[in-house]
């Protein structure tokens, strides 16, 4: 699997923490994202030999990749087409932004290979667009969504975001267009604009009880509308589960390319800093063992026994069994899964169970 990071956007988010830079032009040719084309095209020529595992799937993260325009798109497509086998890949999603998916775009996407896409939606209430500092209306987020449908996409993943000031139900209309749903519930990041504004008292958010209520609201009318979850924020008809992100949580040896991108190798982790750098660690058995706690329990599937080192399973046993008892965690097929309640305090459950 492969993840190429795109770093920019029109604007920031006033919750988002993660690297990006910004760019004011819609598709017109900004210096900024050449060099950056420039570069990832070069960091492919370095590491094309990194990959030994089969390539199944591609994904470009960012940022927001919709706002290259398709002929930079198309020179990064191309050039993992020639750096890497991509043959067997079965999943190639962009994450997007309903401003920028038009139609000619769509159509292009498609004939780059593009067969999914991951549109950030977050709310169909403009109130609480404009509180995001989002570019786009509700109503362009459905027509974004209608257009990649009408284009030929039928595979569709929106993200939302709960524990909002406000949570409308209007938004469920899209679950008859999407296959996919993404349900984040807001993280105020130190430092963002969102965090100035709740600290100065202009903005005020729900209580954590409020969250947990609204957290629960999504999953009954998701459910009822067909979607089953896997993840603890992630929710698919079934069989369109994201394979990417799937393969994430079950350790997969993946490459990422671009500033700000990840890689693991199956025993240890390469990133690269936006300043060109790069580091490296290579994980201990401790730290592999508290991977898999962290990524298992955030999966209805859970954590089969069978995966967790011999000398590991007492203590795993010892340590699940207070969540066994208050509901957290069922045992099923000799794995101990997440129930919806304890997905909400996965984070908490597995670190109460890692090692040193």
């Amino acid at each position: 699997m492969i993840y190429v990071h795109v770093p920019f956007c029109h604007r920031k988010c006033t919750y988002c923490a993660f690297y990006s830079k910004p760019v004011l032009e819609t598709r017109g040719v900004s210096p900024a994202v050449e060099r950056y084309v420039d570069s990832l095209l070069a960091e492919m020529e370095q590491r094309k030999g990194e990959q030994a595992h089969p390539i199944k799937t591609v994904y470009f993260g960012g940022g927001t990749p919709s706002i290259l325009p398709l002929e930079q798109l198309a020179r990064i497509v191309e050039g993992l087409r020639r750096c890497f086998d991509l043959t067997q890949v079965g999943e190639m999603t962009l994450e997007a932004n309903p401003e920028d998916l038009t139609p000619a775009y769509l159509s292009d996407l498609l004939r780059l290979g593009f067969n999914r896409l991951s549109i950030g939606v977050q709310s169909l209430d403009d109130a609480v667009l404009r509180l995001l500092n989002r570019r786009h209306t509700a109503r362009q987020a459905l027509d974004a969504v209608q257009n990649a449908r009408a284009a030929g996409f039928g595979n569709i993943s929106v993200d939302f975001i709960y524990g909002l000031p406000d949570i409308s139900t209007f938004y469920f209309q899209l679950s008859t267009l999407v296959t996919h749903v993404s349900a984040y519930a807001l993280t105020v990041e130190p430092g963002t604009a969102l965090a100035v504004q709740v600290e100065q008292g202009r903005v005020t958010l729900p209580d954590e009880d409020e969250v947990v209520r609204q957290y629960h609201a999504l999953r009954r009318m998701l459910s009822e509308s067909g979607f089953r979850q896997y993840e603890v924020s992630n929710y698919a008809l079934p069989g369109y589960e994201s394979k990417h992100n799937s393969r994430y949580w079950n350790r997969t040896p993946y490459l990422g390319l671009g500033p700000g991108a990840h890689s693991f190798d199956g025993r240890g982790r390469r990133w690269n800093n936006p300043d060109g750098t790069v580091g490296e660690e290579l994980l201990s058995a401790a730290d592999a063992y508290n991977e898999l706690l962290m990524t298992s329990l955030r999966t209805v599937r859970g954590l089969p026994v069978a995966a967790v080192p011999e000398s590991q399973r007492e203590r795993l046993h010892r340590g699940m069994q207070p969540y066994v008892e208050c509901g957290w965690i069922t045992v099923k097929h000799d794995a101990y899964c997440p129930t919806a309640e304890g997905l909400l305090h996965a984070d908490g459950m597995a670190a109460s169970l890692f090692i040193t």
